[in-house]
């Protein structure tokens, strides 16, 4: 493919309807407060997001740190797919940190609004405008592709912004950015101002939005609509303050709203946005579109109904497009197509009447405002139903947890399972973990199911207080069981809770199979 002579960009290198991902989640979703991740964890987050499909990944701001240049060096070498970059400010300190790094792609940036210059960088138009052009001609002397940002471009005098971005294209940029630094624009202002950019600017065009006012996704689509070509976003939306555009959320609406194509795998949206969740510690809300935990979950009674019949009812796509599965939530809501449906996915046939019994008995607990687990549910109808099904398949036998100031929390867990014994220890940062970690090693090897959700709260005060204990656990289908126990003993009734979850999914293979 033929290149322009004034850049490392292909013409032709993207259709208007081919859309370029640029993630940044390993630089500004690194930048969320509180979250710091090693080398070794970046390496890793870096090899998902090119096994699910972006074209770009900013690997971090190598200025920052030496493990940082060295992540970022690592990734580089990694022979993925991807476009890695680096982020610079306009000075030569960052730059030659970033081409330290043996990147051929560098993301340089300078402040061009009134309240940046005057505030933070201390400079006027004509000093800025002279970092801009130096730094641009100082990166592509070295033979990298370059990206620049004009940082705080929606809030920049709109003259003095296409000033700047005329002179980096005369300097040998590949790619301008426009960032929404605030997250202050909205898709109108963002319309308008890319088409005026696009007009003036013959190179290709990027958004990189914030959510300060929850309009990243809106905004990056506006700008997509009026000639951007690519968008900077990350998983799970994470960065600083409120985050960036969520890059699931950006993708599928592209995908299925708007007509226009990326290269992400989005059957592995869901993967990589629990990986990237467990990695840095930072926990997906569960209403969040597309990944949160409860996108395609239903209780209400209209609801179920209408998905049993025809899943397009209730749902605008298919969960699995994203690597997802649907599921039914029992509860006050709740009504007898529902309940009814998920008893029959683990064999549960109940006539009419126990059907009505089931329903009943099932809002009389959540009306007391608890939700109800999967467990419970086929508690209450093994009760009614006098159903033996409900036998337990994996038994505890004992445990002994050890823990201390100076000790590493260790958990000896002995069970059995359709009458194979099985004993195995395990350590973790405490002995809740230790024991969940001990009881999920066997069965991993039983049944291929592992925690997918731990929650503990507290039911009474004081020292002597009752702990309630719900989780969540999964097998390598994707069936999701939940069940909840509690008890004076926070390790107890962990331990309980997750092998009354554990029992339940092995109810469901076993009947599946």
């Amino acid at each position: 493919m033929d290149k322009d002579p004034k850049s490392n960009i292909p013409n032709n290198h993207i259709s208007i309807n081919q859309i370029r991902i640029f993630d940044t989640t390993l630089r500004d979703g690194e930048q969320t407060p509180g979250v710091s991740v090693d080398s070794e964890h970046k390496i890793n987050i870096a090899i998902k997001l090119d096994e699910l499909g972006v074209d770009a990944i900013e690997a971090g701001f190598p200025i920052v740190s030496e493990g940082e240049r060295k992540a970022i060096k690592t990734i580089a070498k990694q022979g993925l797919k991807a476009e890695i970059c680096g982020l610079a400010r306009s000075v030569q300190t960052d730059i030659d940190a970033a081409l330290s790094c043996d990147l051929k792609y560098i993301h340089t940036f300078i402040a061009t609004s009134d309240i940046h210059m005057k505030y933070k960088l201390h400079m006027n138009q004509d000093q800025v405008l002279e970092h801009a052009i130096w730094a641009v001609d100082y990166a592509k002397k070295h033979g990298v592709q370059v990206e620049f940002s004009a940082e705080d471009a929606t809030r920049s005098d709109r003259n003095f912004l296409l000033k700047v971005f005329k002179a980096v294209q005369e300097a040998g940029a590949d790619r301008i950015d426009i960032p929404d630094t605030v997250g202050y624009a909205t898709p109108c202002y963002i319309s308008n101002l890319v088409k005026e950019v696009s007009e003036n600017i013959s190179l290709p065009v990027s958004m990189h939005c914030h959510d300060d006012f929850g309009l990243a996704v809106a905004n990056s689509i506006a700008g997509i609509n009026s000639g951007a070509t690519c968008a900077h976003v990350t998983i799970n939306g994470i960065g600083e303050r409120a985050g960036n555009a969520s890059l699931e959320e950006f993708v599928m609406s592209l995908h299925c709203l708007y007509n226009k194509k990326t290269n992400i795998q989005t059957q592995l949206l869901f993967e990589t946005s629990k990986f990237v969740s467990n990695t840095m510690g930072i926990i997906v809300q569960p209403n969040k579109a597309i990944i949160g935990e409860n996108a395609f979950g239903h209780e209400s009674g209209i609801h179920t109904h209408g998905i049993i019949n025809n899943p397009l009812t209730y749902e605008p796509i298919s969960p699995e497009l994203v690597g997802r599965k649907r599921w039914l939530q029992a509860g006050k809501h709740a009504g007898a197509h529902g309940i009814k449906a998920m008893l029959n996915e683990f064999g549960i046939n109940p006539n009419d009447e126990q059907l009505h019994q089931i329903v009943e008995q099932q809002k009389t607990v959540a009306d007391r405002g608890k939700s109800i687990t999967t467990g419970e549910l086929l508690s209450i109808s093994g009760q009614i139903m006098g159903n033996k099904k409900f036998d337990e398949k994996f038994k505890l036998h004992d445990f002994h947890i050890v823990t201390g100031l100076n000790i590493i929390p260790t958990a000896v867990i002995q069970l059995s399972s359709e009458g194979k014994e099985f004993i195995t220890s395990e350590i973790g940062v405490g002995p809740v973990d230790a024991a969940l970690k001990a009881i999920q090693k066997i069965a991993v090897e039983v049944a291929n199911i592992k925690v997918r959700e731990y929650r503990l709260d507290s039911i009474t005060g004081g020292s002597d207080a009752l702990a309630e204990v719900s989780v969540k656990v999964e097998d390598n289908l994707g069936n999701v069981v939940s069940s909840r126990k509690s008890g004076a003993d926070v390790v107890v009734a962990s331990v309980q809770a997750m092998m009354d979850a554990i029992n339940k999914v092995m109810l469901r293979k076993v009947l599946e199979s």
